[in-house]
């Protein structure tokens, strides 16, 4: 029954951000996370040294990812996870320590992840838990 208002959402969505990947495929990926039973506790955290941002961070049952969302109209560049290079994985991971760190969770209790999401007809999305380890944490 839920189903048709998340469709209609979507389709409003599209009008309204059809310049904005970025935020649409956040909020997909948002509700995908969500479909599968994480706990999304943060969207958007900037760390407060200014290393970085994540787009998402939740509770994957006792784990806390840290989740970088690529979002692309589609795959004839390469994929959108390509995207998130060392240097962006190790942004993320100081972010990820400060907020760890401030969260009270230790880094044995955390993971990096990447959605990647391609804007087709239906929109693809894909979940890669684990996607990289970075030694800064």
């Amino acid at each position: 029954m839920i189903g048709w208002v998340y469709r209609a959402a979507d389709r409003l969505r599209r009008r309204t951000l059809e310049d904005n990947h970025g935020a649409l495929g956040e909020d997909m990926a948002y509700r995908h996370l969500r479909e599968r039973g994480c706990t999304v506790v943060a969207r958007n955290y900037a760390a407060r040294s200014g290393a970085g941002e994540i787009d998402l961070v939740a509770w994957d049952g006792g784990v806390l990812a840290f989740i970088e969302v690529k979002t692309r109209s589609s795959e004839d560049f390469g994929t959108p996870e390509s995207a998130v290079d060392a240097e962006k994985q190790r942004r993320i991971a100081i972010t990820a320590r400060e907020y760890g760190r401030r969260a009270g969770v230790e880094a044995a209790r955390m993971r990096f992840d990447i959605v990647s999401v391609i804007l087709d007809r239906p929109p693809r999305i894909f979940w890669r838990r684990d996607a990289f380890r970075v030694s800064v944490i």
